[in-house]
């Protein structure tokens, strides 16, 4: 039941899931109705507030896709297309120098979203109250997906450098929780772990029997050295760990709804079992464009580089105005200090800039705004102008 003891009832007196009610509307929802409305009527914007990148999708892809189209169409298989999980596998050998069996430990997923969201059904017990982790300044799948499976959620709210620690989560806490999610780099911040600290979480979660589940969407959008997964210092086995990764953000694939799950053998058996029953599998010929993304390494050093060329005219508009970038270091995102989040965004929005508070993101998100770098550089060239004006109005 809710909070205040009412029954979880609309206002038409149908019954509904309490939950819902309690997390009410998607934090940025709110945000992008407003900005629909400015553009039906006609107004210019620039769109920083969602992580969708306009780069074209890498042309061998849909080219691949539209090949791939039966003249009959049949329901995908839960496991996915062997060749598909061969792929997947040969990507995170070449990638974090890590083997894994195609078999049992790859798990194909329609997009990472979804199975973020319902992982914790197969982890959840809700008779002995499991706990889910999570960080927050955060994606907000990671509270979704625990609550609506029943679990007494553990937000943990981070700031200085945006890095969890395991000393952050007590010692009680460790001993009830079924799963603890981490994601880096990080969303909103792009933060990145490093490995020895990505190690301490792996090992105090294996003590405490918990899942230890890594959400890799951005693992290949980064300056310098690339980040560390989860799967490297699992080492062989992947024992009691997950790793969700994306063609979304690596791939400009976001439409195609395709990713994977790759890990512990046993945790990919369970999710299996889990997903047959929801149906949840990306079509066939979308697993074949898939499998040309997974296969080619060349396109992600070209997005990688433009990103970088967007994320260092933000940053310069930012300090300029001496306001503080933080952490975004990797990733599709600058996370800049500006002191009142939400009048910011509003300001920036009536002069055509859409962005994200970093308060729509929880706790330790305020006083933050998330910029997504999805606009052209020719049009995040252009936003700077706006930007600074309205930054220096604060």
């Amino acid at each position: 039941m809710p909070l205040d003891g009412s029954r979880g009832t609309s206002v038409a007196g149908m019954r509904t899931n309490p939950v819902l009610t309690r997390l009410g509307v998607y934090p940025i929802a709110a945000l992008q109705e407003r900005a629909r409305a400015m553009r039906a009527a006609g107004e210019p914007l620039l769109d920083f507030s969602i992580g969708d990148p306009r780069e074209p999708t890498p042309v061998f892809v849909p080219e691949e896709l539209r090949r791939s189209i039966p003249t009959v169409s049949q329901y995908p298989t839960t496991s996915g297309l062997p060749e598909l999980r061969r792929s997947i596998a040969s990507y995170v050998h070449r990638r974090f120098s890590v083997e894994v069996d195609p078999d049992t430990q790859v798990l194909p997923t329609a997009g990472s979203k979804e199975a973020i969201f319902s992982t914790p059904l197969a982890f959840v017990d809700r008779a002995e109250a499991a706990t889910v982790v999570w960080a927050t300044p955060g994606y907000p799948i990671y509270e979704r997906g625990a609550l609506l499976a029943g679990a007494a959620g553990y937000p943990v709210t981070l700031d200085g450098d945006f890095v969890l620690r395991p000393g952050q989560i007590p010692d009680d806490v460790w001993d009830r929780t079924a799963v603890v999610w981490v994601n880096y780099p990080h969303n909103p911040t792009g933060a990145v772990i490093d490995r020895n600290r990505l190690n301490d979480l792996y090992v105090r979660a294996r003590e405490s029997g918990a899942w230890f589940c890594s959400d890799e969407c951005y693992v290949d959008i980064y300056e310098g050295e690339p980040p560390p997964s989860v799967l490297q210092v699992a080492g062989p086995g992947s024992a009691g760990t997950l790793s969700y990764l994306s063609l979304s953000k690596r791939s400009g694939m976001t439409g195609y709804r395709t990713a994977a799950i790759v890990g512990d053998p046993e945790g990919i058996s369970i999710l299996k079992d889990l997903r047959t029953s929801t149906g949840t599998a990306s079509p066939e010929f979308v697993q074949k464009a898939a499998i040309t993304a997974w296969d080619d390494d060349a396109h992600t050093v070209e997005r990688r580089a433009i990103f970088a060329a967007k994320r260092a005219i933000l940053r310069t508009a930012f300090e300029d105005t001496g306001n503080e970038v933080i952490a975004s270091q990797a990733g599709i995102y600058i996370w800049a200090r500006v002191g009142d989040d939400i009048a910011v965004a509003e300001r920036l929005l009536a002069h055509g800039i859409v962005v994200s508070p970093g308060s729509a993101f929880g706790s330790g998100g305020e006083g933050f705004l998330r910029l997504a770098l999805i606009p052209t550089l020719e049009e995040t060239e252009h936003a700077t102008e706006v930007l600074r004006a309205c930054l220096i109005e604060t």
